[in-house]
């Protein structure tokens, strides 16, 4: 296992994406669990989706920070595709580690809305980089895909795996972001660890993720449809874990070395977080279903079978993504390990008490 380098007493940390689901969680965990730690949360707060649940995530942080607390927390808006407010951040606040969350996300709405993925997947990465090297920092953390696997037919996928084909331009963009990160970790020496993400969801998750969407769907009376005629697989990872392993590669940047010319080595990694244990998307639906009504989100003799559609698959979309773990348990002592059952049943009961169902 690696040691940990990294200490964040009295240390600031930028988390960009902060409203967003994994990066409220985050904060949330840092305020919890470090000492006297100071937290900058950036995000535009788009409305890519429902925008009352990225403030229902900012009031949940608030909650957290008291007069009497050593901790403290500070949220900018603004976008990170936008460098002077980027800059203006780092020459004020200098943080030591940087997490960088931000990102357009979704398969689907690439399609559809390719400029708003180059801006803030692009452009915005660029500008983290950018501050990095010109403001040195201990640590940068940003968010990968399981996306830039593409339509691998070897499972799970390795990091060890080309990723050099993908299907969408989400995860071009995710791609490119992990070999922008190798650039400038070679060429200025910045610990860098990209995160390839499975599948996160959990409460006050992505609306636009299947568990939340074919819940607003079954709410209204309307039908679901389940791709590939249900043959699809996912390795859903509850956001408890993520975070846990966010949390853990934080506190551990990869060591600065020099090669046998002399030149530094690039100090940079990259590891899967999911739970190694892909669920068909039909038993995913037969769970969350018996969790929506144990939660009394759906009545008890709902009719499932007459809201289910069974269709092709989408564009962009894989029939499995499934994740090889060992990296991550080799160098951190840590695999994620929620059940589905037990992420969807929070979930549902998450959702009952937001929208008073």
């Amino acid at each position: 296992m690696l040691q940990n380098n990294v200490d964040l007493t009295n240390k600031t940390v930028l988390v960009t994406g902060a409203a967003g689901f994994i990066g409220a969680n985050l904060v949330k965990e840092l305020l919890r669990t470090q000492t006297a730690i100071k937290v900058i949360g950036v995000d535009n707060v788009n409305d890519y989706y429902d925008v009352s649940i990225k403030e229902y995530r900012l009031e949940e942080i608030q909650k957290l920070v008291s007069k009497e607390s050593e901790n403290s927390w500070e949220f900018l808006r603004g976008n990170i595709a936008d460098k002077i407010f980027i800059e203006n951040i780092f020459k004020k606040y200098k943080p030591a580690v940087v997490v960088n969350l931000a990102a357009q996300a979704g398969v689907r709405y690439s399609i559809t809305n390719p400029d708003v993925y180059i801006e803030a997947n692009i452009i915005g990465f660029y500008n983290i980089l950018e501050v990095c090297r010109n403001y040195p920092v201990e640590h940068l953390v940003y968010a990968s895909s399981s996306s830039v696997y593409g339509s691998n037919k070897k499972v799970p996928y390795s990091i060890e795996d080309k990723v050099d084909n993908p299907v969408s331009l989400y995860a071009a963009t995710k791609k490119s972001n992990e070999l922008m990160a190798h650039a400038y970790s070679k060429l200025y020496n910045i610990p860098s660890t990209g995160l390839r993400f499975f599948t996160v969801y959990g409460p006050a998750g992505r609306p636009d993720m299947a568990y939340f969407g074919f819940t607003n769907k079954l709410i209204k009376g309307d039908k679901i449809q389940i791709f590939n005629y249900g043959n699809c697989k996912r390795d859903f990872t509850y956001v408890d874990d993520i975070v846990e392993g966010v949390k853990r590669v934080m506190l551990c940047a990869p060591e600065k070395k020099n090669g046998e010319d002399g030149l530094p080595l690039p100090p940079y990694r990259v590891y899967n977080i999911g739970n190694n244990s892909p669920e068909n998307l039909l038993d995913f639906v037969d769970i969350l279903q018996q969790e929506l009504i144990e939660a009394e989100v759906l009545p008890k003799d709902y009719d499932f079978d007459a809201h289910k559609e069974l269709v092709p698959m989408q564009a962009g979309d894989v029939p499995v993504t499934f994740a090889d773990t060992t990296a991550l348990e080799n160098d951190f002592g840590f695999k994620p390990s929620t059940s589905l059952r037990e992420g969807l049943k929070k979930f549902a009961k998450w959702y009952k008490e937001f929208y008073e169902v």
